[in-house]
């Protein structure tokens, strides 16, 4: 396969690539990250079963939207190919660093990029994935219908279909519904906006593994806090262009809800019980 990656890299740049470096990068996810490189190039290739040759497609095409409506750095796409067996994506090598943070500058690219308004409705106009789950993107002009059925039940319905029942879904897709706002200016989201998906380039903010649609602002805020919260220079930065609104504290505990669904679904283990307890505080 990696010759065939070879050729794909070097029919894209439009000069003979082959690598005579390549290192395998820690990952969460299915897919395997591996850093390719030679003496003139450096590549960060994404490797998985041929059967997630879609979702790289998805992923590279999300790329493309940041790379357009964003002020943050994210890598370009170089080529997307499968042989027989394999499927992988390649992308622009971001040389980040841990020495440059500037999570001010950070805050303030979000909440620029959530500032733009630039669609109606909610959703997407194709679904796509959050780690290795499909998410529908289904357009809908009520955003508590948007995001409590096409992101809550439908993650808690693939549980069940796994014979999991944390909840009653169709009495809890009711519950949460007057608890989500109904008039919220859709904005362009990351998707999956937390600190494994965010580094630094030369100080400069970048994203990694979007998940995009467009929603509730706050979605992405809440996701912040979830599991690693960013430094509060990130928070100050954002609202000093786009200030939080009143209730957010509220309805970050049903955003965050998505994410742990979502980790449950795929690993299981304490990520059920998170769930589970997280559900009954939204019933407090």
């Amino acid at each position: 396969m990696w010759n065939l990656v070879n050729q794909y890299i070097s029919d894209a740049i439009h000069e003979h690539f082959e690598y005579t470096r390549k290192t395998q990068l820690p990952c969460n996810a299915h897919a395997r990250l591996f850093k390719i490189e030679n003496d003139h190039h450096s590549y960060l290739v994404k490797v998985d079963h041929v059967q997630a040759l879609e979702r790289f497609e998805c992923e590279a095409r999300n790329h493309d939207t940041l790379i357009r409506d964003s002020d943050f750095l994210v890598a370009d796409t170089i080529t997307i190919g499968s042989s027989i067996e394999f499927c992988f994506l390649v992308l622009e090598w971001l040389e980040t660093s841990g020495e440059l943070e500037d999570w001010f500058s950070c805050g303030t690219t979000l909440a620029k990029l959530h500032a733009r308004h630039e669609q109606q409705m909610y959703g997407l106009e194709e679904d796509n994935y959050f780690f290795d789950l499909a998410q529908p993107n289904q357009w809908h002009k009520k955003w508590e219908v948007f995001f409590a059925e096409e992101r809550i039940a439908w993650q808690l319905q693939l549980l069940a279909e796994k014979g999991i029942k944390l909840v009653d879904i169709d009495q809890f897709v009711e519950h949460i519904k007057p608890m989500l706002p109904h008039q919220v200016a859709p904005s362009l989201l990351h998707g999956h906006f937390w600190r494994g998906n965010i580094a630094f380039a030369q100080g400069k903010p970048c994203l990694f593994c979007p998940s995009c649609y467009y929603g509730d602002r706050e979605v992405d805020l809440a996701s912040s806090e979830l599991f690693a919260p960013l430094p509060h220079a990130f928070y100050e930065g954002y609202d000093s262009i786009y200030p939080r609104l009143d209730g957010y504290e509220a309805r970050r505990r049903i955003y965050q809800l998505y994410p742990l669904l979502c980790h449950a679904n795929m690993f299981a283990g304490d990520y059920l019980k998170q769930a589970a307890s997280h559900i009954e505080t939204l019933y407090k």
